[in-house]
C-alpha cells in the first residue's frame, strides 16, 4: 500500500497551500469580521481551475482526481473554512448533480459557467422539518402545463444569494407512489418568479460564507428543469452526501491542521516560568495528541477519497472520515485555544475564529449522530435481518 501522493497531486497541494497562504490567510480575519462575501477569493480559486477540479473533462472539467479536490479544500480550510465551505458546497453540493444526473442540455446550459467558476450553484435539501430526516421534505412540486410549481421553503442553503449565484437544484415531492411521498430533484434559477432568497443568517461561525432560507411560493420552472428521473431525488442527494462527506472531512482536516499550526508557534513564543511554554510536557502533550489525530483523520480521508475515485461505495469510509474528522477538529480547535489562554479567548487570535467555525462540521451534510446510525448498520448489515 502507497500512501506516497502523486507528482501531480503534490503539484496540485502546493500551488493550493501557496495560494491559501498568500491570498486567503490574509483576509481572513477581515472577511470574518465583516462577513462580507469573498468575490475576490472565489475569482482567484477559480483562476486556479478549483471549480473544474474533481470533474471528468468531457463535461469541460479538468480532469483531476477527487483525491486532488480534497488536498485543495484541506489548504484552503487551513486558510480560511468559510472560503472553503463556498468551493465545497459549489462543488460537492452544486456541481456535482448536474454532471452526475444531468441531462446533455441541462450540462451544457449550466456546466460552463460553473466550471469556470464565474458563477456558483446551490443545493436545496433542508427544511424545517427535515434535517436529517431528509425524507420529510414538505416542498411540493406540482406538473401543470408542461411545468413544476414549486410551493414550499429551504433552510441554512449555502451559495444561493451571492451576485454570482446562478441558482439551486432543491428536493420536493412530485407525487406519491404506494403511499410514500415520490421525491424529485429540480434546478430553479436565480431570477424565477416565486422564487426568494432570505436576508443573511447571523451565524457562529463561517460568517464570509453565505447562508440562507429560501422560499419558493408558485414558482413556476419548465417541466425539463427536473434533474436525473421522477421520484429519484432522494436517492441521487444521498449518492451526492456521500461523496460530499468525504470533502467535509477533507475541510476539517485543514481546520484541524490551522489549529496545530498556531498552537506550534504560539507554544515556541509565548514564555512562563522563564521558557517558552513549549517546553512544559503539559503542552508538549496537547501538540502531540493534536498532531496524532489529525494525521489519523488525514490518513481515513485519503482512504475515502480513494474509494470516490475507485467509483465504488465510499460508505462506509466516508462517514467514518466525516464523523471522526468533525470532532477530531471540534477537540483540536478547544484544545488550541486552551494553549493560547487569554490570548485565545481574544477575538484578534486566529484560534477564536477556528473556535467558533468548527462546530458546524459535526452538524452539515449529516450530524455526527446520523455518521454513527449509517456506520452501525453497515457493520449490522449482515447479522441483523431486516
Amino acid at each position: 500500500m502507497n500512501f506516497d501522493l502523486t507528482d501531480e497531486q503534490r503539484q496540485i497541494r502546493n500551488t493550493v497551500r501557496a495560494f491559501a497562504r498568500d491570498e486567503i490567510a490574509p483576509r481572513a480575519a477581515a472577511y470574518d469580521e465583516s462577513g462580507e462575501f469573498p468575490y475576490d477569493l472565489v475569482a482567484g480559486m477559480a483562476e486556479l481551475g478549483l471549480f473544474a477540479l474533481p470533474f471528468p473533462q468531457s463535461v469541460g472539467g479538468a480532469g483531476g482526481d477527487f483525491l486532488s479536490y480534497c488536498l485543495a479544500l484541506e489548504e484552503i480550510a487551513r486558510a480560511d473554512a468559510a472560503v472553503a465551505i463556498t468551493l465545497e458546497a459549489a462543488v460537492s453540493l452544486g456541481i456535482s448533480p448536474i454532471v452526475s444526473f444531468g441531462t446533455p442540455e441541462q450540462r451544457e446550459r449550466w456546466l460552463p459557467e460553473l466550471l469556470a467558476g464565474t458563477k456558483i450553484w446551490a443545493f436545496g435539501l433542508t427544511e424545517p422539518e427535515a434535517g436529517s430526516d431528509a425524507g420529510g421534505t414538505k416542498t411540493r412540486a406540482e406538473r401543470r402545463d408542461g411545468e413544476w410549481v414549486i410551493n414550499g421553503g429551504k433552510t441554512f442553503i449555502t451559495n444561493a444569494g451571492t451576485d454570482i449565484s446562478a441558482g439551486v437544484t432543491i428536493t420536493a415531492v412530485t407525487g406519491t407512489a404506494d403511499g410514500e411521498s415520490q421525491i424529485s430533484a429540480i434546478a430553479v434559477e436565480r431570477g424565477t418568479p416565486g422564487y426568494t432568497q432570505a436576508p443573511k443568517y447571523r451565524k457562529l461561525g463561517w460568517h464570509a460564507s453565505d447562508t440562507r432560507e429560501l422560499i419558493f411560493a408558485d414558482c413556476h420552472v419548465p417541466q425539463v428543469n427536473m434533474i436525473g428521473t421522477e421520484g429519484g431525488g432522494y436517492r441521487q442527494f444521498l449518492q451526492i452526501l456521500e461523496s460530499g462527506r468525504v470533502a467535509i472531512a477533507a475541510l476539517s482536516v485543514g481546520l484541524a491542521q490551522a489549529c496545530l499550526d498556531a498552537s506550534l508557534s504560539y507554544s515556541v513564543q509565548r514564555r512562563q516560568f522563564g521558557q517558552p511554554i513549549a517546553r512544559f510536557q503539559a503542552t508538549q502533550f496537547k501538540l502531540a495528541d493534536m498532531a496524532t489525530q489529525i494525521e489519523l483523520s488525514r490518513l481515513m480521508t485519503w482512504r475515502a477519497a480513494s474509494a470516490v475515485d475507485a467509483g465504488t461505495s465510499a460508505a462506509p469510509y466516508a462517514s467514518m472520515a466525516k464523523l471522526h474528522a468533525s470532532e477530531v477538529a471540534t477537540a483540536r480547535a478547544n484544545q488550541a485555544v486552551q494553549i493560547h489562554g487569554g490570548y485565545g479567548f481574544m477575538e484578534e487570535s486566529p484560534v477564536a475564529r477556528y473556535y467558533r467555525d468548527v462546530k458546524v462540521n459535526e452538524i452539515g451534510e449529516g450530524t455526527s449522530e446520523v455518521q454513527r446510525i449509517l456506520i452501525a448498520r453497515h457493520l449490522l448489515e449482515d447479522l441483523l435481518p431486516d
